[in-house]
């Protein structure tokens, strides 16, 4: 069977779907995380962390930041594990990436085993400090490393005790339970996740992975599916994928003007598309993959924050505009807490973007700063004088 010829447009509209980033709305954050299977974290607050900001994204000012924490700590339907949110009923799929850490080729996993090992007797610790006294913040734990971490990176600065929670969260063995502040609080993982739970076959946690990365993509390649969180390829996901060929649930395609082989999750295929105009967080999985992002979507986007400011192009934390199907433009907005102000230091738009699109991206900013509990929005000079009317109004 040939490979099914996709337009531009309708390539976008897949993957902007798959995201559900389209109308009407998802209804729960137990919704966008359980179809999206996971929501990337990052603790920047320009305007809100980036899991805020996803999150909002697809529910709008229902969002509350009140409730996902009461998801996580309280009803714990959903967890953390390596810097993102993913749901609890997915643990069965993660626990085999989970239980095969620091496993697997390569010298940063070579570092890692040996590293704990010499440093057996300090996991032996934290671990033991947990089961009798936990949940404990990382600074209530001592730091009895042995031999410390020289890989020179980020943590070569002596912060062994979070390098090893750090590890032993990516093995399963510990977890993230609750936060005082920007201090993570710990415990053992068997207190929190169904450990006693049998493991699935590694058929049927490839299956799982691999169905759903292809939906919220939309469009994928094959080579980006069927990695989990550790960044490596799970097991039978070459049988899995071949699998859902046969049962022609991933349908090979093509996507007019766009190089490669790609593939689309059938149930998206004859789904209905009705656009929204939103807001997306500089790390949001819609424009993830910049490749993709500059061939299907004609938008270059680069985070700036480790930039120096004389050096940026746009700003410290910018957001794509996403108006139905195409990335029209960019917001550079900072939220004061204090002043309960959102300040949108510039608004820029992509050639060939319509004028008639202004009023639309005043009212996501307008949404915006709502949700955020802005009393006031101001503009600064920067923005496209087609567009001005509609901002200031």
């Amino acid at each position: 069977m040939p490979p099914l010829e996709l337009s531009l447009e309708r390539a976008r509209r897949l993957a902007v779907a798959g995201q559900l980033l389209t109308a009407p709305r998802p209804r729960s954050i137990l919704e966008v995380v359980g179809e999206l299977g996971e929501v990337q974290m990052d603790p920047t607050r320009a305007v809100a962390r980036t899991e805020h900001l996803v999150l909002f994204s697809r529910l709008g000012r229902r969002f509350r930041v009140a409730e996902l924490e009461r998801l996580l700590w309280d009803e714990r339907s959903l967890f953390e594990f390596r810097a993102h949110i993913v749901p609890k009923s997915d643990y069965a799929i993660h626990r085999e990436v989970m239980r095969r850490y620091p496993g697997g080729e390569g010298s940063r996993h070579a570092y890692v085993r040996d590293w704990l090992q010499a440093n057996r007797s300090f996991r032996r610790y934290v671990l033991r400090e947990l089961r009798t006294r936990g949940p404990l913040r990382t600074r209530e734990l001592e730091d009895r490393t042995l031999d410390g971490w020289r890989t020179g990176g980020w943590n070569d600065d002596g912060k062994f005790t979070g390098m090893m929670l750090e590890i032993l969260w990516a093995k399963g063995e510990v977890m993230i339970v609750g936060r005082d502040g920007q201090q993570r609080i710990w415990d053992l993982a068997e207190r929190r996740l169904p450990v006693d739970e049998p493991r699935l076959p590694a058929a049927q946690v490839a299956r799982r992975l691999m169905d759903r990365q292809l939906r919220a993509r939309g469009v994928a390649r094959r080579r980006d599916l069927g990695i989990g969180m550790s960044g490596d390829r799970v097991p039978g996901e070459e049988r899995a994928f071949d699998a859902m060929l046969r049962q022609s649930v991933a349908i090979p395609v093509r996507v007019d003007g766009v190089k490669g082989d790609w593939y689309v999750h059938a149930d998206l295929l004859d789904a209905p598309f009705r656009g929204r105009t939103v807001l997306l967080s500089p790390f949001d999985d819609l424009i993830q993959d910049r490749a993709r992002t500059e061939a299907m979507f004609g938008f270059r986007y680069r985070i700036e924050i480790y930039v120096p400011k004389a050096k940026r192009q746009y700003g410290y934390f910018v957001l794509p505009i996403l108006h139905g199907d195409r990335l029209i433009g960019r917001v550079d907005p900072a939220f004061d807490r204090a002043a309960r102000e959102l300040r949108v230091n510039g608004v820029w738009a992509e050639p060939g973007t319509s004028a008639d699109a202004g009023a639309a991206v005043a009212a996501a900013i307008a949404e915006l700063g709502a949700w955020l509990g802005a009393r006031d929005i101001s503009f600064g000079s920067t923005m496209p004088s087609m567009w001005r009317r509609a901002l200031r109004a």
